[in-house]
């Protein structure tokens, strides 16, 4: 049985509501995370591409990439969990394990299965959460995978995620799609 169904969390999956690129994250992580994280790409049967600076590489230590100037040439590591399907990793610091996804890549069922099954390896490898957000909105997770419960689950109401007030003057860095404000579920709020 899937962690999430498509038909209830759609709405974290439009890219008009969420930004086409929504934040994933491990907070809380260390140098010993990243390590981790970037043995399970080795190891795993996911196509992955390491470069610095737009000049691909061999995948070097967690250490030697967080150890770079901060005026160093910027670090990507693209990984396909399948093909046509990209999470982005721009490791710049130790105390969080950021990437990318792109919502307009995620399609169904199938596209719910593919970022759960990725959130869930990495999230079991760490043994830590792994939370989305809408684009630029770190504060609100909606939903994410929780060690405890060794899945993928909601972590908002996806029908309380809706396009920003545009007269509130909420916007993303580019001021060009509306920020999302999403209502976290609190524990006596019917799912």
């Amino acid at each position: 049985m899937p962690d999430l169904l498509w038909d209830d969390v759609r709405n974290f999956f439009d890219p008009d509501l969420m930004g086409a690129l929504p934040d994933v994250c491990v907070p809380d992580a260390s140098a010993a995370d990243w390590e981790a994280v970037f043995d399970l790409i080795r190891s795993s049967v996911w196509t992955w591409e390491y470069s610095e600076g737009g000049v691909a590489g061999p995948l070097p230590s967690a250490a030697e990439v967080l150890s770079r100037p901060a005026d160093a040439d910027t670090v990507d590591l693209r990984v396909w969990p399948v093909p046509d399907v990209l999470a982005i990793f721009r490791p710049m610091s130790a105390d969080e394990i950021d990437f990318d996804v792109d919502l307009n890549e995620l399609h169904g069922q199938a596209g719910v299965d593919t970022l759960c099954d990725f959130l869930r390896a990495i999230g079991r490898r760490l043994g830590k959460p792994v939370v989305m957000t809408g684009e630029g909105d770190h504060a609100n997770p909606v939903l994410g995978f929780d060690p405890t419960a060794d899945c993928v689950v909601m972590l908002a109401d996806p029908q309380l995620v809706e396009l920003a007030d545009p007269s509130a003057g909420h916007v993303d860095s580019d001021e060009t799609t509306w920020a999302t404000e999403v209502t976290k579920l609190s524990p006596g709020h019917p799912q």
